[in-house]
């Protein structure tokens, strides 16, 4: 089965190796500040000049990337965007990017600034006419991003001038795949499943059989909406064609029942992962919690969240405490995200969301008094519980992850502290104290903290 090229949410992973990202330096912050008050767009032209002459390649091109963003926490800066884009193209280090050309594009529709979107395009077909694999795949791009900023007209251009590549003699195998790819995730996100399904049906009369992406894109489609019985229909159908249903699909269920509040639902699927031994993941737990709504309530001001898997238990009830139960009865997760042996034990919440973060927290506790208590695991001479510096946060540097973690650790008069001389983003103490903590002194620490 052929690997699909189309990186979807459920898909992604970090990597660092990776020239352009979204998160924000603080040079960046600090321009995008400048820029604000700027007041005139003489003055912005010269922030703008200077930021780029004056700032790394990698600085520049992040700021872009995070203008482009259709996420970004600041909408109203990406008017700056264009400018910043032409000054970056006439830079020596610049090579031309069609990712950044289809991103561009997409935001400049989204603005209703059309003539720019039409030059912009122009010069990108009249630089790739000569090869047609890459022009397909610029309009590949072109489309995602077009569906990424919810552009009807962008979208239906790109949709029609991707149409007619599929029915040129001249394209090859590889292009009609990726093209179908990409024009069945773009409909999709248009939230249009349906003849996204009947797209899938095109591709069997041109001898190209559906991957499980194609699938899953539909599957997804039909439950954002909250068509349950179509998003049951094509799982049936998968199966039917071959197909697992993985924890990376299951996910995309669970993310799916939780957009419309589904409870019960998540409940039964988390059964059924369980019963069909899929793995949960940490995706599993961010789909799962982020739709928890007590739980998250308790979060919004940390004034007012249980410290203990049996203080959470006993605040929770309905639907949400057995989705939590289930969550919960998962031992996998900690064996993903923790680490132990004699020199340390490390607990890494990188990825984790909010509510997750929380409840994994609770868990590893929970089983690190059980392990301190077990002579056969070695002390390790230090624990360390790593946040993060909050670089992918809404805001840079403000991780409400490590807001969490520093909150519980005061309330349950823990020895982790951040570790300030070498790195803020980590919580830090011996692992001899932390077993004193947990095995013999916690629970007394508790009880004077809850008197004062």
């Amino acid at each position: 089965m052929m690997m699909s090229s189309v990186q979807p949410w459920w898909n992604q992973r970090p990597n660092r190796g990776v020239m352009v990202e979204c998160a924000l330096t603080k040079q960046g912050q600090h321009f995008l500040k400048k820029v604000a008050i700027s007041g005139d767009p003489s003055t912005t032209n010269n922030l703008i000049r200077r930021f780029v002459q004056n700032s790394p390649k990698s600085v520049s091109l992040s700021t872009l990337c995070h203008l482009l963003s259709p996420s970004t926490v600041q909408p109203h800066h990406s008017s700056i965007a264009l400018p910043l884009y032409a000054r970056i193209a006439e830079a020596p280090w610049y090579s031309w990017n069609p990712k950044i050309v289809a991103e561009l594009a997409a935001l400049l529709d989204k603005q209703e600034q059309y003539s720019a979107w039409e030059t912009l395009i122009s010069e990108a077909t009249s630089k790739l006419e000569s090869c047609s694999r890459d022009l397909a795949l610029f309009y590949c791009k072109l489309l995602e991003y077009h569906s990424k900023q919810s552009s009807e007209r962008g979208f239906e251009i790109a949709y029609s001038c991707l149409s007619h590549l599929l029915h040129s003699s001249s394209s090859s195998i590889y292009i009609r795949r990726r093209v179908y790819e990409h024009m069945v995730s773009g409909l999709c996100l248009m939230d249009r499943p349906c003849e996204a399904e009947n797209l899938v049906k095109d591709m069997r009369t041109k001898s190209l059989e559906p991957s499980a992406f194609e699938f899953k894109s539909i599957m997804y489609g039909y439950g954002r909406l909250g068509l349950f019985q179509d998003l049951e229909r094509i799982l049936v159908q998968m199966e039917k064609e071959g197909f697992v249903i993985d924890t990376v699909c299951s996910n995309m269920v669970l993310s799916a029942y939780g957009i419309h509040g589904e409870c019960s639902n998540m409940v039964s699927w988390l059964q059924r992962m369980r019963n069909s031994s899929i793995p949960f993941s940490v995706r599993t737990y961010n789909s799962v919690l982020n739709s928890c709504p007590v739980i998250m309530g308790k979060l919004v001001d940390l004034n007012d969240f249980p410290l203990s898997i049996e203080e959470l238990n006993a605040s929770l009830e309905g639907d949400e405490a057995m989705v939590v139960g289930e969550l919960i009865k998962s031992t996998e997760i900690l064996e993903e995200v923790m680490v132990w042996d004699s020199k340390q034990a490390k607990l890494d919440l990188h990825g984790l969301h909010l509510g997750s973060s929380y409840l994994i927290m609770l868990l590893w506790l929970q089983e690190m008094r059980r392990r301190l208590n077990d002579s056969s695991y070695a002390v390790p001479a230090e624990v360390v519980v790593v946040c993060g510096l909050g670089k992918h946060s809404n805001l840079r540097g403000q991780s409400p992850v490590k807001m969490l973690v520093k909150e519980m650790m005061v309330k349950m008069t823990s020895p982790l502290r951040i570790d300030d001389r070498k790195n803020n983003g980590c919580f830090v103490a011996k692992g001899k104290t932390v077993r004193d903590w947990l095995c013999f002194g916690h629970e007394l620490e508790k009880t004077e903290y809850a008197k004062s």
